[in-house]
């Protein structure tokens, strides 16, 4: 049987067309994550749906996410990247072809939960095949492309949508992915190889649930906080269901010899400092996403699509600097990019927590824009510096369980910030309404009253936000003084007697995947 794992080769002559067909899959996935954010209003009206219901098209489609992400590391394992690519992608479509032409609101949940059965593992996949297509010298210019999906795709879908909803139906967000989805199809079938070794693992049904428990629990806990409060059953009752199963989740996959999840690359220095920035990251990247949109929509009354052009700059600006992070990390490491790029972050951070009634549209803009640019010179470095510590055979387990962090920690980071600023901005508002009763300011006509509190509710808001901000910029310098302990890592060899002794037991246990 021909043998499709020769890394040597491959990495002299990189499958660049092949990596291209996953790229535009996993951009088209990524994008349709945020393009509904704006829609929900729209949806509500249409079928006739409350603000609580309608959070189930994201929070479905978060909680599908947080039970295949985990799980994705065993399919990397025992299905070719072939096979599951194909699977996923079909899944995709499927799910956004059933959203088309949804005749009830909870069809349309279930359309989004079945796009994110396919979504799920596009990004762990098409990292884990990055890392074996290119040798390690050359893996950091690799993944800087992959930062040009993984960030960009995501910033755009607001602002699309936010034109397609207002000139079109919400539908139209779906009908104009189906075709791309398709057409990936298509062009993979005939054109996608077989080029990461696969193992005979089984999957133990009880790490599965435990782990649907486990981050399904702390994914939608973190996330309901902001809209239901800390104090609903819902949400510490959730989070600390996936707690507990964590705990157990973590010592059965230590007792395991064949983990789904194996916690054991946490030997490895590097790649746990790696996850422990990325994690501090994405809380405050997330936070900025989050915050930005509210100050700007909400206490400057600027419209939501005006309000997604003046994200757009930092999120292209994001994904075009993400493959000369690529090339600056081969050539001086991760410490120096991510000291400079968190620098950076925390000083426009810092900035942001001080915006007023009054700062110019194009002065948010452009702290917004330079922060994202900070921001793009740490993530996929200090990642990238991480899984080169790993074996071969811990790759699928690496961008597993990155992907599962960042996804956490962003609900985490969203939480938290939003409860700082809600709590900051009742206790303002408190105490402005304090002061101008007790300056005896307070206006006497109706309509004064209105416009009296308006502007009470608006400092107040202004108020909350600065101080998240502010906390954010605390929670960027933690990642600030972690990356002064990065060091350049001397990744193990590129084990080729592992890819030899996957194939050999394939060929011994029958049909080998690669067939497939």
């Amino acid at each position: 049987m021909e043998n499709n794992l020769d890394i040597k080769k491959m990495h002299e002559n990189p499958p660049y067309g092949m990596i291209a067909i996953l790229f535009f899959g996993a951009f088209v996935a990524l994008l349709n994550n945020t393009l509904l954010n704006v829609a929900l209003p729209a949806i509500m009206d249409e079928f006739d749906v409350k603000p609580s219901s309608v959070q189930w098209i994201t929070t479905g489609y978060m909680l599908v996410n947080g039970i295949l992400i985990p799980a994705s590391a065993f399919l990397i394992q025992k299905f070719t990247n072939r096979s599951l690519f194909l699977i996923a992608m079909s899944l995709f479509t499927l799910g956004t072809t059933v959203a088309l032409f949804a005749p009830s609101f909870w069809i349309l949940v279930l359309a989004r939960m079945i796009q994110a059965s396919g979504s799920a593992v596009m990004m762990p996949l098409l990292m884990n095949v990055m890392l074996t297509a290119f040798p390690v010298e050359r893996r950091g210019s690799a993944m800087g492309y992959f930062g040009l999906v993984m960030f960009t795709a995501p910033a755009i879908g607001p602002t699309l949508s936010g034109w397609i909803v207002e000139t079109y139906s919400w539908r139209v967000l779906f009908a104009i992915v189906i075709p791309f989805g398709l057409i990936t199809i298509i062009y993979a079938i005939f054109k996608l190889k077989n080029i990461t070794p696969n193992r005979n693992v089984s999957l133990d049904l009880f790490s599965l649930v435990l782990s649907s428990l486990a981050f399904g629990g702390l994914l939608y806990g973190f996330s309901s906080a902001g809209d239901l409060g800390w104090d609903s059953p819902f949400v510490y009752g959730t989070i600390a269901v996936g707690a507990i199963a964590l705990v157990i989740f973590i010592l059965r996959q230590n007792s395991m010899i064949e983990p789904m999840l194996d916690f054991r690359i946490y030997k490895h220095p590097m790649f746990a400092l790696s996850s422990a920035i990325s994690i501090v990251i994405s809380m405050a990247m997330f936070s900025g996403m989050i915050l930005t949109p509210l100050y700007v929509q909400t206490v400057r009354g600027i419209s939501p699509f005006h309000s997604g052009i003046l994200m757009l700059p930092g999120a292209i600006v994001m994904g075009l600097m993400s493959p000369v992070t690529g090339r600056l990390f081969d050539k001086y490491g991760a410490r120096i990019m991510a000291i400079i790029g968190l620098s950076i972050t925390i000083l426009t951070t810092f900035y942001l927590s001080k915006l007023g009634l009054e700062s110019g549209y194009y002065y948010i803009m452009m702290l917004y824009t330079v922060r994202m640019i900070g921001m793009s010179l740490v993530m996929m470095p200090v990642m990238t510096n991480g899984l080169n510590q790993l074996p071969m055979e811990s790759n699928p387990h690496g961008t597993a369980m990155n992907s599962t962090l960042q996804q956490i920690s962003g609900a985490i980071g969203s939480a938290l910030l939003l409860t700082v600023m809600t709590k900051r901005m009742e206790s303002a508002g408190a105490d402005l309404a304090a002061e101008a009763a007790a300056s005896g300011n307070l206006p006497t006509t109706e309509a004064g009253l209105a416009e009296f509190q308006q502007e009470i509710g608006n400092q107040a808001m202004l108020n909350g936000i600065n101080f998240a901000f502010l906390v954010a910029t605390l929670i960027a310098l933690v990642a600030l003084i972690l990356s002064f302990f990065i060091k350049r890592v001397t990744p193990p060899k590129m084990d080729v007697e592992y890819v030899q002794k996957t194939d050999t037991q394939e060929k011994g246990d029958g049909p080998t995947p690669a067939g497939v």
